[in-house]
């Protein structure tokens, strides 16, 4: 069963329970006084590096074929998926052989995770360290 509540009664919980707080104005807030009058404008840019290319190590892990050439150039905006199709034509895995690709060998990133954003946050020196192995390295 339920209770059917009359709008007096609405209306009375409602003022019982507000206790949010008005928003800060733009004089009271250090924050706010700093930000574009346009934010959109600002947002467009959010996210993108100032550099296009950065560099990338191969560095195989285990048993995992070393490459002759391990460091490369890669476009800031390609996905993680593009390193590991190069590295999977470079090393000549066939389409049922597994490559397991780790960043700084810790995690293994999405496919669809930005080049640019891994370097960002996980670059060692000026370079995103990639491991590979041909099984899984990490727990």
């Amino acid at each position: 069963m339920s209770r059917a509540s009359t709008p007096a009664q609405e209306e009375r919980l409602l003022d019982e329970d507000d206790t949010t707080e008005a928003p800060l104005t733009m004089a009271a807030s250090v924050v706010l006084t700093n930000l574009p009058r346009d934010a959109s404008k600002a947002l467009e840019n959010a996210g993108e590096l100032a550099i296009q290319k950065i560099t990338v190590r191969l560095q195989p892990i285990g048993s995992a074929p070393p490459l002759t050439q391990r460091v490369f150039k890669v476009n800031t905006k390609q996905s993680f998926a593009a390193i590991v199709r190069f590295l999977r034509k470079r090393l000549g895995t066939k389409e049922h052989e597994s490559v397991f690709c780790y960043v700084g060998s810790v995690f293994a990133p999405a496919l669809d995770e930005g080049v640019g954003n891994l370097w960002t946050c996980f670059k060692q020196g000026d370079e995103l360290v990639v491991g590979y192995a041909m099984s899984p390295a990490f727990g």
